[in-house]
């Protein structure tokens, strides 16, 4: 009984998503329920085909520059999301310098505060994780270091 409590307890405790297995192939992506840049309710579309992820400073920046120059619209012409995971930042920073940097930007970002909520993804030191998706379902991830390598996953010509 004690146990069942606890269990309850901790599941009503976390943000969905928190509880979902691991990204891996063949495995549906955990449903997120997060809030964008401007503060606005932001999930994963089902039309989404990639999911740009970045979870440090050195992969935020290599994404905010390669995708800072784009016109609106273009994560969504190539069925992509831009996802990072800011829950390492201070929240002074968080709130004074990254959001309202993101809120310049033409597209949406979806923004995840809570360390928990994003634990299990792969990531590298570094680099901006790119998780392919079909139906919903994860069918490869790899990792993009350079600018090179993150337009070539968005098909953008050098």
């Amino acid at each position: 009984m004690k146990m069942t409590l606890i269990a309850l307890a901790l599941a009503v405790a976390l943000p969905l998503g928190a509880l979902a297995g691991p990204i891996e192939p063949g495995r549906p992506l955990p449903a997120l329920r997060l809030k964008n840049q401007h503060d606005q309710d932001w999930q994963v579309p089902a039309s989404t085909r990639l999911v740009v992820f970045a979870a440090g400073r050195k992969a935020s920046n290599l994404v905010m520059a390669v995708l800072g120059p784009q016109h609106q619209g273009f994560l969504a012409s190539r069925h992509a999301v831009y996802l990072a995971d800011m829950s390492q930042m201070p929240g002074l920073i968080t709130r004074t310098f990254a959001l309202p940097s993101l809120r310049e930007q033409p597209f949406d970002v979806g923004v995840s505060l809570d360390e928990t909520l994003l634990a299990g993804w792969p990531r590298q030191t570094d680099a901006v994780t790119l998780i392919g998706l079909e139906a919903g379902r994860v069918t490869h991830f790899q990792y993009a270091s350079s600018e090179a390598q993150l337009r070539t996953a968005l098909d953008l010509a050098p």
